[in-house]
């Protein structure tokens, strides 16, 4: 009979990583008494992937604010600085912004909105149709926010964002002045020292200022690139992808990160004959449709993987070619001729009508979705995630 089963996906426990620890040695340990545990068998093109917090925990890749106060005060001069576009959350951005307001006398903070980069709301579309406000164009003080729309809580967390950010502000000792405008250039009517906190816009913003009389402008990719007083760092990150550790400390994202998965995949293929894909994965790149949040918060979903994992998937779409190509088959005759046509597919499917619907993102990506939600991001205690079947197709006996 033929197989049933297709891809699966576990998590794996692991003990608590603290610094300093062999990762590498509890990852491949971890894996081979979960196998053992869980009674099946470790085969060719499985994938392991553990979470980037093990990996920057394990380096002890932390800053506190103080640490970043330093980097700020060195880059703009501890005067008025500009800050524009972060996200609203208490988890990755509250922290930075008490380093940033530590670090300056003032913080003209710019809010994008109806919402932020990753979808977190400030207020809807539909307000913003019933009061006329044009959200390409029209920059709003604080009191005119507070006057057309109040003081609207988030969703889910039940925060006043712009109280919150602006209350965080004070406390740490700096001036707060809080706009709302989309067009990074507003900021330049109040400072030419600029902070560019977006994600995956952050080189255009930052091109755009600079073009437009920006004086000192960086982005969150900017701070902490290098050590601070003995602090953690990312050279190419910087700030981005770092999540609260304490009311006072940030976990950074980590760096080189691809020595780990090097060699945890030769570890894994000397103790068990077996050629197996490792990744490190962040944020999976999804969206909420209610929260309507995109889940990518880190500056990519996967820092490292092995070269098995490069590319995007080359699928057939099987319900074209039941619909299409082999509409007057039924039964035995249409699962033999669609595993015939799965097995002659070309290597490269680009613009062909039958791969039509499969989803067009890369692997990494792909895979790093499947490991975000399989280890959730509370108490489940399954930092690592081993798939298996992952690239099997109907043919795979």
């Amino acid at each position: 009979m033929s197989r049933m089963i297709g891809t699966i996906s576990r998590g794996v426990r692991a003990p608590i990583i603290r610094r300093g620890d062999d990762l590498i040695e509890i990852v491949v340990d971890s894996v081979l008494k979960a196998a053992e545990d869980g009674g099946y068998e470790v085969r060719d093109r499985d994938i392991v992937a553990l979470t980037e917090s093990i990996v920057a925990r394990a380096q002890g890749n932390y800053a506190t604010v103080d640490d970043i106060a330093e980097d700020i005060k060195q880059k703009f001069g501890g005067e008025t600085v500009g800050v524009i576009f972060p996200i609203l959350s208490r988890n990755r951005f509250a922290i930075c912004l008490r380093g940033i307001a530590k670090g300056a006398k003032k913080v003209v903070l710019m809010l994008s909105y109806p919402s932020d980069e990753v979808g977190n709301h400030l207020i809807s579309l539909d307000a913003l149709d019933e009061k006329g406000v044009d959200p390409y164009k029209d920059v709003l003080s604080k009191d005119k926010y507070r006057e057309l729309f109040g003081y609207e809580k988030h969703r889910f967390t039940g925060i006043d964002y712009v109280d919150y950010y602006e209350t965080l502000i004070r406390e740490c000792g700096a001036e707060p002045e809080i706009i709302f405008a989309n067009n990074p250039k507003a900021i330049l009517d109040y400072t030419k020292n600029v902070l560019c906190c977006d994600i995956h816009t952050r080189a255009r913003t930052k091109r755009i200022l600079k073009a437009n009389g920006g004086e000192k402008i960086f982005g969150l990719d900017d701070i902490l690139t290098s050590s601070i007083n003995g602090s953690g760092y990312n050279e190419a990150y910087g700030l981005l992808g770092s999540n609260k550790a304490t009311e006072d400390q940030v976990k950074l994202f980590p760096r080189d990160c691809q020595p780990y998965v090097d060699a945890i995949h030769t570890k894994l293929l000397e103790k068990t004959g077996k050629n197996i894909e490792v990744m490190i994965y962040g944020d999976g790149a999804f969206k909420d449709p209610v929260g309507k949040i995109w889940e990518l918060a880190d500056p990519v979903v996967s820092p490292a993987y092995t070269k098995g994992l490069e590319g995007t998937p080359n699928e057939l779409k099987m319900k074209y070619l039941a619909d299409n190509d082999f509409s007057d088959l039924s039964g035995d005759a249409l699962k033999e001729a669609i595993k015939e046509k799965i097995s002659e597919k070309d290597g490269n499917l680009v613009g062909n009508m039958a791969s039509e619907g499969t989803t067009p993102r890369q692997l990494t990506d792909l895979i790093g979705s499947l490991c975000d939600l399989t280890s959730g991001s509370g108490d489940k205690g399954t930092p690592i995630i081993y798939i298996q079947g992952y690239f099997d197709n109907y043919t795979t006996e």
